[in-house]
């Protein structure tokens, strides 16, 4: 079906939903958080380049707007799971990096296949850009999070996806940008008002501190 495929699987991405099989007051779908990625990525490379850095902008939007596209294939997988073990992640993104070759072998001409297999790689890499993607991608996940926990949602999943989130992006925490996000960006989310603000901020603050000691 070709290129054709293509452009209607990008309509599925909308109807594939993230943390599936979860209680959530706000449904987010794969489509929206490339999306948001996108959008999160491209403020952290400024605060990047504004520092001096040079900044890839083209690789960095293709990184931030096709990271998730394999999901197309094989689902949303919780964030818990998916990261339990280095093991467990190696599997996850071999089958996903064989699926979407196979995909792109089947559906793209061959003298688009080459690019598009380049594109839809793993994004998350030690280039600045590969760095930035990883800490958007990060972000998203904690306002999802956040949000649910705002909402009181009772689900003890959420909190704990707030900080399997929070603490890969303190890996980064080297970079310009990500100081900016624990400076000026978190401490604004934490005084939101909601119900179990004093424990996140709590968790929040010890996690930013022991980070500190590292």
């Amino acid at each position: 079906m070709g290129i054709h495929h293509y452009f209607k699987s990008l309509s599925d991405l909308e109807m594939i939903y993230r943390c599936p099989g979860k209680f959530k007051f706000q449904e987010h779908s794969v489509a929206s958080h490339s999306f948001k990625v996108a959008k999160i990525a491209q403020f952290l490379g400024t605060v990047e380049e504004l520092a001096g850095k040079d900044v890839d902008w083209r690789l960095l939007y293709e990184k931030a707007l096709n990271h998730d596209y394999a999901e197309l294939f094989t689902g949303d997988i919780k964030t818990p799971v998916k990261y339990s073990s280095p093991e467990l992640k190696r599997l996850f993104n071999e089958v996903e990096e064989e699926m979407t070759r196979k995909f792109i072998e089947r559906e793209f001409p061959k003298e688009f296949q080459k690019v598009y297999l380049g594109r839809f790689k793993e994004g998350k890499d030690e280039t600045l850009e590969g760095r930035i993607l990883a800490v958007a991608d990060k972000i998203d996940l904690l306002y999802e999070s956040f949000g649910e926990i705002q909402k009181e949602n009772p689900e003890p999943l959420f909190l704990e996806i707030y900080e399997e989130a929070l603490s890969t992006i303190l890996l980064f925490k080297e970079m310009t940008s990500v100081q900016y996000f624990l400076q000026e960006i978190l401490p604004d989310m934490l005084r939101e008002r909601f119900i179990e603000q004093s424990e996140l901020v709590e968790i929040t603050e010890k996690m930013v501190e022991a980070s500190k000691n590292d």
